[in-house]
């Protein structure tokens, strides 16, 4: 193995192991909270969970003995059903992430109806056509012998071994990343656009309000003024920050996976076996940044799983508490005899 392949190698198992422990915590959460069940993002987001622990511990591992055997690992029966699943849960990733939006778009622009325009029958139906959508490209591509595994990226995934097929895989090639990407990617721009629309229009309304307050009271300290500007400032910033996080992260990730998949299409641009590989490392780090920009970093999951842990070393000091007790118990006995 040449360095950069170690290196490659190296940064595939801190994907996983991050991946799995970050997803692991966002299902406890899940199942810890009843509060977060009774939301109906929570759907959305245990949908994206357990797309993302599937990838974890089935896909990445076999890209990982991909780099470092540098040939197919398994058998062709496994690595059919690895890339069968890989496109499944890339596409059920994406749409994932368009629910969420949609979700988030009707519960700030429509807040006073969201409850009866989002309810678990409305989300159940949205994940329905998501399962629907997403297994319908890879049951196409295994019945037309499309998915293999890809030295190119050093996975199982869509592949095409056969010349005479070359039009009609570039076509659905083409299809699959219009109806997967690029329409996650539209859905996600428009609905965090509009919010952020909202967003901005209540913050000025709450800054007019601040400034009215804060000339009406002469006598304020000059350093509370000051506080409450800088707030005014985090406040415009906060919602920004945010919707760019969910699109920029999506953008990064998923983006030059896509690219060069549609490039590669092309046989007069060479694509370097390094950078396919990166570009898939770059697809799975969305698996490791999904937990933390979706669940974990928001207040409600922060505090379930501060819980969680205060719950367990609680437990933990209680059972060594309880055994040091017993032991010195254990040694007066043994004194007095």
């Amino acid at each position: 193995m040449s360095i950069w392949e170690v290196i490659l190698a190296f940064v595939v198992v801190v994907l996983m192991l991050v991946a799995l422990l970050a997803n692991m915590l966002v299902l406890m959460c899940f199942l810890y909270s009843a509060d977060i069940r009774k939301q109906v993002p929570g759907l959305f987001i245990l949908n994206l969970t357990f797309c993302n622990l599937l990838m974890t511990v089935l896909n990445m591992p076999l890209t990982l003995a991909g780099i470092i055997y540098k040939s197919q690992p398994g058998g062709d029966q496994i690595c059919h059903i690895v890339g069968f699943l890989e496109t499944f849960l890339t596409t059920n990733s994406m749409l994932s992430m368009a629910a969420l939006s949609i979700d988030r778009w009707i519960a700030v622009v429509f807040p006073l109806s969201y409850h009866s325009k989002m309810r678990y029958r409305d989300a159940a139906l949205i994940l329905s056509y998501m399962w629907l959508h997403s297994v319908s490209f890879p049951i196409v591509a295994a019945s037309l012998s499309w998915v293999g595994f890809h030295r190119l990226y050093a996975s199982c995934t869509l592949y095409n071994k056969r010349p005479e097929d070359r039009t009609q895989f570039v076509i659905f090639t083409g299809v699959f990343h219009t109806l997967s990407f690029l329409l996650s990617l539209i859905v996600l721009c428009f609905t965090y656009l509009k919010v952020l629309k909202v967003a901005r229009f209540h913050c000025k309304r709450i800054d007019v309000i601040t400034m009215q307050t804060l000339v009406l009271l002469v006598d304020i300290h000059p350093s509370v003024r000051e506080r409450c500007l800088e707030e005014q400032k985090r406040r415009r910033q906060r919602a920004t920050k945010k919707i760019s996080t969910f699109i920029g992260t999506f953008i990064l990730c998923f983006a030059p996976y896509v690219i060069t998949r549609l490039v590669e299409l092309s046989s007069v641009v060479h694509i370097s076996s390094h950078w396919g590989i990166i570009s898939k490392c770059l697809a799975y780090s969305k698996v490791v940044s999904d937990p933390f920009v979706y669940s974990l970093l928001r207040h409600q999951y922060k505090k379930t799983w501060k819980d969680i842990i205060n719950k367990i070393l609680k437990r933990s000091s209680i059972n060594s508490s309880a055994l040091t007790s017993e032991s010195h118990n254990r040694n007066i006995l043994q004194l007095n005899e």
